[in-house]
């Protein structure tokens, strides 16, 4: 009982600091890109989330760098509570609604793809 209260403790403050980390980026961002209607900013945090995962599992399995409790805590805490997929889903759905199909098409495919590219490459960067 006492380790699963210590691992949702782990868990929870994680992703207590990625959900706040992705408020001020995703705003900060979307900000600088106020007269647009694309998600520039859930697009930016979920790519950096992508790569911060990538690096951190690469360096979970390659070098056996950290232990259980680093992955709990940065892997499904903080990147967990950073990485917004529900929010990209409710946005790209905002999108076809207002009749932005090219828009809402463009979202998904970077998403996917650079995000499947950068998963790779922060993976490979950490598994040298």
């Amino acid at each position: 009982m006492k380790a699963a209260l210590i691992n949702a403790a782990l868990v929870g403050t994680g992703g207590f600091i990625g959900a706040i980390a992705r408020y001020g980026i995703s705003g900060l961002v979307q900000r600088s890109a106020a007269l647009s209607s694309f998600p520039y900013g859930t697009l930016a945090v979920n790519m950096l989330g992508c790569l911060l995962i990538g690096i951190a599992v690469g360096l979970v399995d390659s070098r056996q760098a950290f232990g259980p409790d680093f992955k709990l805590f940065v892997v499904v805490g903080l990147l967990g509570g950073f990485t917004t997929w529900s929010t990209f889903g409710y946005e790209t759905l905002t999108l076809l609604r207002e009749a932005e199909s090219l828009r809402a098409t463009a979202n998904v495919a970077i998403h996917v793809m650079l995000g499947l590219v950068l998963v790779w490459t922060g993976y490979a960067l950490a598994s040298r």
